[in-house]
């Protein structure tokens, strides 16, 4: 998978007479190399990739994290620095540099520290940008990327699972977070050891887990506290950060209740956000274009009288967060085969806001759902 996605980069490099591609994003790494799970600029350790098109590549990493690196990884040439030894991570780019007149970049993923050190290298030169070249090849998941997306969903749905059955009157938030943190990674785990033979990837749920309770629902991505739930209180579960299966990140969303609603225009509010999922549905496919598919979700949402919606329909996702094309207005890129989406539903109102999220892949026909759980009232009193 990483050698072809690395060959693939250096086709579109030749196509657009593109010399060099420096990449330092963790993601965009670790799609080209395989390489994760290193510490890196947070204590002030870059890794680096150097992408020439026609030679061998380079990845320039600190020596504490050479034995990480696959022994199966495309890169060809691996040097490695130590800290305050002589000029650390910086000690090969003049030359490599030098020797290549375009010279591009990840514009706005760039490590901020060698973005400075480039610039001052070039004499103020701005390097060429080859972030849109990358979320073209990214955006269509290879055969190997879509199994690992449907199992992300099978972990996902184990999470949802693992929650529902800590959720309950004077339970604390935390304790939910752990309970589908156990039960994601112990899924993971069981994928892993079935599916992967890669015995360094960690199924352990890491990412500080969204879950909002009661009136504090409109706080969208608040993260779970020690508050305590109470009977008839709404729990929202949002996956969009802590579904990591194998680098891979999703989206699923569901709201439930504790033994009983009490408000009834809760009911109304979440019934209007799965209805606007669904008519996004009814746009979602090949040939549509990314806004057509929020133009849906967001008209649905206005003509049940609730006001235009205050985030986008969904986004791809991949092994980012957030990946090419965002369903939201504006953007005009033609949905393909391969791609894979979070679409969600959604509505606001008083101290609520109902939500639905599932994630997708676009297929030649339609799409293929890849998280599941019910959007029945009944099935969401617990």
């Amino acid at each position: 998978m990483f050698r072809n996605n690395l060959l693939k980069l250096k086709q579109k490099m030749n196509e657009n007479n593109i010399d060099l591609a420096v990449i330092t994003d963790d993601d965009s790494l670790y799609y080209f190399t395989g390489y994760h799970d290193f510490l890196h600029m947070d204590f002030n350790r870059p890794t680096i990739l150097l992408v020439p098109k026609d030679d061998e590549s380079t990845l320039i990493t600190p020596l504490l994290d050479v034995l990480l690196v696959p022994k199966d990884s495309p890169v060809g040439n691996i040097e490695t620095w130590n800290d305050g030894i002589g000029n650390e991570w910086r000690e090969l780019l003049p030359k490599i540099i030098k020797q290549n007149k375009n010279v591009t970049c990840e514009k706005y993923k760039i490590n901020a520290t060698v973005s400075i050190y480039l610039s001052d290298l070039m004499n103020g030169k701005p390097m060429g940008d080859i972030t849109q070249i990358i979320n073209n090849l990214r955006m269509i998941k290879t055969d190997k990327e879509l199994k690992i997306a449907r199992h992300a969903g099978e972990v996902a749905m184990a999470m949802m699972e693992g929650a529902k059955k800590a959720i309950g009157h004077n339970v604390p938030e935390y304790e939910i977070a752990i309970a589908q943190s156990q039960a994601g990674t112990r899924k993971a785990a069981e994928l892993l050891k079935a599916h992967y033979n890669n015995i360094n990837m960690s199924p352990n749920i890491h990412f500080l887990p969204v879950i909002t309770s009661g009136k504090d629902l409109p706080r969208t991505h608040h993260r779970a506290s020690t508050k305590l739930i109470q009977k008839g209180d709404p729990v929202f579960l949002c996956y969009c950060g802590s579904t990591n299966f194998h680098r891979f990140k999703l989206g699923f969303d569901r709201i439930f209740w504790v033994e009983e609603i009490i408000d009834n225009n809760q009911i109304k509010a979440f019934e209007v956000a799965v209805k606007s999922q669904q008519a996004a549905l009814s746009v979602l496919g090949p040939g549509v274009t990314a806004e057509e598919v929020h133009a849906a979700y967001a008209d649905t949402i206005q003509s049940e009288g609730y006001p235009y919606p205050t985030f986008r329909c969904g986004r791809g996702t991949g092994f980012s967060f957030l990946e090419e094309p965002q369903l939201v207005v504006g953007n005009k890129t033609v949905l393909q085969p391969g791609m894979v989406f979070a679409v969600d539903g959604g509505s606001s109102a008083k101290d609520f806001r109902g939500q639905v999220g599932d994630s997708f892949i676009i297929t030649k026909d339609g799409y293929e759902q890849i998280t599941h759980h019910s959007k029945l009232i009944e099935d969401l009193i617990i």
